[in-house]
């Protein structure tokens, strides 16, 4: 069975990621597939550098601005929304082109990642935090290692609550651990013979300014009014993790001043950037591309766009 062929453009917040898809689609006859967790919601635009409809150019982008903010998205969902939307790009004789820094989203689409149904259970994972918030991360990491010893080791590090309840939650909601889940899933073969980019810099510190500038940026296209509608709306507990909102809220509040909680929200940016590239770098297969060296995006293009021409008619 011939696998369908995707294009992929990854990397940290501020990188670049939009402006080099969105011109490797006008070339190629492409159409591009958002791999933004937060992207997907609808009434927040600028926190999360939603493209605007000028700066799409005329290029159709699928898994964008199609979700109630007080809606829960996981990435299961994702991968089924993705591969539909794939489909369609083909079915036009165009290129899927991937886009976006949600490392998990993007590993679990082209990886062929088969994620277990019904495995969600608001009870089981309500009743999971009161016990987080009685007993702690410690507590919940030994809960975890007396039936999935291997997630517990590997969650241990990073001592992510939502990800440890979620293992927990798995493991009751369908009697298989995380581990089993993942080792079946790397069994399966992906349908997609992908060829993968990442934005990244030699120079940490260059990339770090590029987020400090988008922060001032989003701050003049007027995201103090995003933050104050967004903050005062239901948000479903995906949408509340979205950088940019509740770094804010101090201000809102009256308890701290604008240009510290700028300086808060500029920090967290800075090691979100960090946590995605950790995340892409442990994939060998990517092709990076780094944006201190090749800083335009015309520059970034014509470096890669002979692979992708090989790629494409290979």
């Amino acid at each position: 069975m011939m696998k369908t062929k995707v294009i992929a453009i990854v990397g940290p917040t501020a990188s670049g990621k939009t402006s080099l898809s969105i011109e490797v689609a006008k070339n190629f006859n492409g159409e591009i597939v958002s791999a933004d967790s937060m992207q997907i919601y609808k009434g927040m635009n600028i926190a999360t550098a939603k493209p605007s409809v000028k700066e799409m150019q005329g290029i159709k982008h699928y898994l964008i601005d199609f979700l109630p903010a007080d809606k829960s998205y996981a990435v299961g969902q994702y991968v089924l929304d993705a591969q539909n939307a794939i489909s369609e790009i083909v079915s036009k004789g165009k290129t899927p082109i991937i886009c976006g820094g949600t490392g998990l989203y993007v590993d679990s689409l082209l990886n062929g990642i088969d994620f277990v149904e019904n495995s969600n259970d608001d009870i089981i994972r309500e009743e999971l935090y009161l016990i987080l918030e009685k007993n702690g991360i410690d507590y919940m990491l030994d809960m975890l290692a007396q039936f999935d010893p291997e997630s517990a080791e590997r969650l241990s590090s990073e001592r992510n609550p939502k990800r440890i309840v979620r293992a927990i939650e798995f493991y009751r909601t369908t009697g298989t651990t995380i581990t089993e889940q993942n080792m079946k899933s790397k069994k399966k073969e992906s349908a997609y013979e992908s060829l993968v980019f990442g934005l990244t810099a030699c120079d940490r510190q260059f990339l770090y300014e590029r987020v400090n500038k988008r922060v001032d940026i989003m701050l003049e296209y007027g995201l103090l009014d995003e933050a104050k509608a967004v903050l005062n709306s239901d948000l479903s507990a995906t949408a509340s993790k979205a950088i940019g909102y509740k770094q804010l809220q101090p201000y809102f509040d009256g308890t701290d001043d604008l240009d510290s909680c700028v300086e808060r929200l500029k920090t967290e940016t800075r090691h979100y950037a960090k946590r995605q590239l950790t995340w892409f770098r442990r994939n060998d297969s990517i092709n990076w591309i780094y944006i201190d060296k090749l800083k335009s995006t015309n520059e970034q293009f014509d470096s890669i766009k002979s692979i992708i021409r090989r790629f494409i008619n290979g």
